[in-house]
């Protein structure tokens, strides 16, 4: 059986001060772009930095890359696609793509979070809430 993925999807218009002086989307706001989409797929899988806070942990970004396909220029609506990456191991990783209206692929990207406690120490595990969403959450197809 093949583990079912977990991919939302979110629409941005491009704001102007999103840019930078050739019209194009300056390299910072692509951080923004997936930390918007990150909020809805929390939103919709309830794997939110609420959630994560409210079972007792923080989930601090440790690394996070993007390669430019296509530049991405203001008053452009485009949609950024997350998907969640299983690991074994105790971390949360999301793999990103952002399309313009045709469906171009304007850029990708990754994101790895690892797991805290409240004393901001790092765990080598799983906590248990989160085997239990990924168990409840990865339905297999």
């Amino acid at each position: 059986m093949k583990r079912k993925d977990l991919i939302v999807e979110k629409e941005i218009e491009i704001r102007f001060s999103e840019v930078d002086s050739m019209n194009i989307v300056w390299h910072g706001s692509y951080m923004q772009y997936f930390e918007d989409a990150r909020e809805e797929f929390g939103r919709k899988y309830k794997l939110g930095y609420q959630d994560i806070y409210n079972n007792g942990f923080y989930a601090p970004l440790v690394d996070i890359s993007f390669q430019y396909k296509q530049p991405i220029f203001y008053g452009e609506k485009v949609k950024v696609i997350i998907k969640y990456v299983y690991k074994e191991s105790s971390k949360i990783v999301f793999e990103y793509i952002i399309k313009d209206s045709e469906g171009n692929i304007r850029t990708t990207g990754i994101s790895t979070q690892v797991f805290l406690d409240m004393d901001y120490k790092l765990l080598w595990y799983k906590p248990e809430y989160y085997t239990d969403w990924q168990n409840k959450t990865l339905v297999y197809d």
